[in-house]
C-alpha cells in the first residue's frame, strides 16, 4: 500500500522523484552486453582445507609469523555468487561480479533489484567498496522450481546455480522476480580508515545499512576456532540458505598485511569445506530399470533419510560389478551421501544384515522376459529384445526430444499413455496417429490433438542428421549423427556403407563405425526406415556445398541470439568454411554475443577480440 501511494505521489509530482526511491530500483529495459569491470582491489579466492588437520596447519603457519596464536574470526561460507558493491559519497554507483578476481562484469541494474542492498548508506558519506555473496533463499528456490516445471522450462539444479543464472539476466525484471538476497562480509576499500579488525568492520557495515553475515564469532585460540567450525556445521541444514563451509580469517588488519598473500589467495584466511553429509540407512531392495539401449541398471531402494536438506530413498547402483565391489546385499546397513550435494550415492557397506539376501542380476529382462546378455569387456547387462516395452518408452522419449525429431508436446506421460492404449509400438507409429487417438487420452482435447499432430507433421521435414540421432544408435551422439548425414547425404547411402567408409569420417573411431554398420544391417532398422519413408519423413541431408567465406576463421558463440539457435549459427559458420570453438583464445577471430553472454564475452573484451552481435553476423553472409 505504501509503494502504491509512493507511485501515485511520484506520478503527481515527477520533479520530486529521487534516485534512491524504491520505485527506481528495477529498470524495465533490457540491457546490452555486460561491460567489463576492472576491480580496484583484487577479489581473491580462498585456499580450501578439507579436514581439521588443515586448520591446525594454517594456525601453525600464521602463529609462526607472530610467535603466538592470534585472534580469528569464524563465519559461514555462503554458497552463492560473489559480487562487489561500490559507493561514492555514500551512494551506490556500481556493482559487479567477481569474474576472474581481476576483471568482472557490470551487473548494477540487476543488483538494484535486491531489496537488502542500500542505495544510500546511513551516516556514511565517504567512498567504500564492499564484497558480498548473492544467494537465493530455499523458499524462493522451491517456488522457482515449481514455476519452471509448470512452464516446461529447464529446472535449476540448486539454489547457487539459480542465483547465478538470475543475477546475470539481461532483463532486470526477471532478476527482480527471483527474490534474491545478499550477505555482505568484507570491506574491500574505504576512504576513511575507521576500524582495526574484521569484526569491527562487520559492525560498521551493519550500522551503515548492509545486510551482513547472519552470525560470526571472534575466537581467541585455535580450540575455539575448531569448536565454532563444528557448531556451524551442525547448523548447516537448518539454515534458510546454503553454506558449503566455514571461513577462518585473521581478525587484525595489520596482522593480515604482515602475513600477506600469494598470487592466488590470501595467507591470512582459509575456507574449511564441510564433507558431504553421510547417513546410515537400510537397503530394502534393489530394483532393475531398463534403459532405451536395453541396459539393465540396478537401483538401491532404502529406508528414507534426510540428506542435504531433502528426503532421499533411492540411488543408482550402476552395474553388478559396482554392487559386488561394495559388498552390499539386501538387508544390509549402508552409508549414503549426495555427490556434489545433488545426486544420492551409496558410499559403502556399514553393517551386514542378519537375513541379508545377495543380489544377482536377472537372466531375463524384467520388462519383457527376453534373454539378457553381458558382452565381453562391458560391465552392463542388456536386454536382447529391441521391441522391449521398457526400451520403447525411453527410446520414444529420445526420438521426440528437442535435439532429435523435436516433436513439441509429446512428453513422457503422453507417450506412456499412447503405449498403454496400444496406439504406438514403434517410432513410425507416431506418424499414423489421428486426432481422436490423442483427444481420447486423459487431460487431452481437440486443441491439444491438433497442436500435436501439427508438430508431428513439421518433424517430417527435419534434416537427416536429426533422424539419425533420433534412432538412438549406441555410441553415436548428436555431432556424430550430423557428420554421418553430411558424409553420405542420404539414408540409402548410409544403408549401403561399409565399415571402412564410415570409419574414415574425421571424428569417428572403430567402435562408433562398428555400431553404425551393425545398426543399419538390422532387419528391424530397414523396416523402420521404410515405414518412415512411406509416411513422408525426410531421408536426405540439408547440407549444402561448403563455401570459403569464413575459411581460416574461428568463431565463439555466447549468450542467447535473438533469432538464431546455437545449432543454426554453427551450421551457417561451418557451411561457410569456418570453425566454432567452445572457448575464447588467441586463435578466436570473432565472438558472436547475444543476451546473457557471460565470461566468454568478458575474456574476449579483455583480449581485444572482435565482438559482433547477430545482426552483424548475418550481414557478413
Amino acid at each position: 500500500m505504501m509503494m502504491a501511494e509512493l507511485k501515485q505521489l511520484e506520478s503527481q509530482f515527477p520533479e520530486l522523484i529521487i534516485d534512491e526511491s524504491p520505485t527506481q530500483k528495477v529498470g524495465g529495459k533490457r540491457g546490452s552486453k555486460f561491460s567489463p569491470v576492472v576491480h580496484a582491489v583484487k577479489m581473491e579466492s580462498l585456499q580450501d582445507v578439507f579436514d581439521l588437520d588443515g586448520v591446525i596447519e594454517f594456525n601453525d603457519r600464521v602463529s609462526a609469523v607472530f610467535g603466538a596464536t592470534p585472534q580469528y574470526s569464524v563465519e559461514p561460507k555462503i554458497d552463492g555468487l560473489s559480487v562487489s558493491l561500490e559507493y561514492e559519497n555514500g551512494v551506490f554507483v556500481r556493482g559487479s561480479t567477481r569474474g576472474d578476481g581481476e576483471v568482472g562484469e557490470d551487473i548494477t541494474e540487476n543488483l538494484l533489484t535486491i531489496a537488502s542492498i542500500p542505495r544510500k548508506l546511513n551516516g556514511f558519506s565517504g567512498d567504500i567498496e564492499v564484497r558480498g555473496e548473492v544467494y537465493m533463499p530455499h523458499d524462493s528456490f522451491e517456488k522457482l522450481v515449481v514455476e519452471q516445471e509448470n512452464n516446461n522450462e529447464k529446472v535449476f539444479k540448486n539454489p547457487r546455480n539459480a542465483a547465478a543464472g538470475s543475477l546475470r539476466q539481461k532483463n532486470a525484471q526477471i532478476t527482480a522476480h527471483r527474490n534474491l538476497d545478499i550477505f555482505v562480509f568484507n570491506v574491500q576499500r574505504i576512504s576513511d580508515d575507521v576500524f582495526d579488525t574484521h569484526t569491527d568492520s562487520l559492525k560498521f557495515l551493519k550500522e551503515v545499512g548492509f545486510n551482513i553475515l547472519p552470525f560470526y564469532k571472534e575466537c581467541r585460540d585455535i580450540e575455539s576456532v575448531m569448536d565454532e567450525i563444528k557448531r556451524v556445521g551442525e547448523l548447516r541444514w537448518s539454515l534458510e540458505f546454503d553454506i558449503d563451509g566455514a571461513v577462518v580469517k585473521l581478525n587484525d588488519f595489520s596482522q593480515r598485511e604482515e602475513v600477506g598473500s600469494t598470487s592466488k589467495f590470501p595467507k591470512w584466511a582459509i575456507a574449511y569445506k564441510y564433507p558431504p553429509e553421510e547417513k546410515e540407512t537400510v537397503l530394502q531392495d534393489i530394483e532393475i530399470n531398463v534403459g532405451r539401449t536395453g541396459a539393465l541398471t540396478p537401483t538401491a531402494v532404502f529406508k528414507p533419510i534426510q540428506l542435504a536438506g531433502t528426503t532421499v530413498s533411492r540411488a543408482v547402483l550402476h552395474n553388478e560389478d559396482f554392487i559386488n565391489k561394495k559388498g552390499i546385499a539386501i538387508g544390509d546397513s549402508i552409508i549414503v551421501r549426495k555427490a556434489g550435494e545433488i545426486i544420492p550415492e551409496v558410499v559403502q557397506l556399514s553393517k551386514k544384515g542378519e537375513n541379508r539376501v545377495e543380489f544377482v542380476m536377472p537372466e531375463k529382462c524384467p520388462s519383457c522376459s527376453a534373454n539378457v546378455v553381458r558382452e565381453a569387456g562391458e560391465a552392463v547387462v542388456r536386454c536382447t529384445n529391441t521391441n522391449c516395452p521398457a526400451q520403447l518408452l525411453r527410446h520414444l522419449i529420445h526420438f521426440v526430444s528437442r535435439d532429435a525429431m523435436d516433436i513439441e508436446g509429446l512428453g513422457p506421460v503422453v507417450l506412456e499413455n499412447l503405449i498403454k492404449t496400444n496406439k504406438i509400438k514403434t517410432p513410425a507409429d507416431l506418424y499414423l496417429l489421428e486426432s481422436n487417438d490423442i483427444s481420447e487420452l486423459e487431460r487431452s482435447g481437440d486443441k491439444t490433438a491438433n497442436n500435436l499432430l501439427a508438430a508431428i507433421e513439421k518433424s517430417k521435414g527435419n534434416d537427416l542428421g536429426r533422424l539419425i540421432f533420433a534412432f538412438g544408435i549406441r555410441h553415436i551422439g548428436q555431432k556424430a549423427s550430423k557428420l554421418l548425414s553430411e558424409k553420405f547425404l542420404t539414408i540409402d547411402n548410409i544403408l549401403a556403407a561399409d565399415f571402412d567408409s564410415v570409419n574414415e569420417i574425421d571424428g569417428f573411431g572403430e567402435t562408433m563405425a562398428r555400431s553404425v554398420v551393425s545398426f543399419f544391417r538390422l532387419e528391424q532398422t530397414a523396416e523402420l526406415i521404410n515405414r518412415l519413408r512411406n509416411y513422408g519423413v525426410n531421408m536426405e541431408s540439408h547440407a549444402k556445398p561448403v563455401g570459403d567465406l569464413f575459411s581460416g576463421m574461428t568463431f565463439v558463440l555466447t549468450g542467447k541470439l535473438p533469432t538464431l539457435t546455437r545449432d543454426k549459427a554453427t551450421e551457417i559458420i561451418e557451411k561457410n568454411g569456418g570453425k566454432v570453438s567452445s572457448g575464447v583464445s588467441s586463435k578466436t577471430t570473432y565472438v558472436v554475443a547475444g543476451d546473457d553472454a557471460g565470461s566468454k564475452l568478458v575474456k574476449a573484451q579483455s583480449m581485444g577480440i572482435k565482438i559482433i552481435d547477430e545482426e552483424e553476423f548475418l550481414a557478413m553472409i
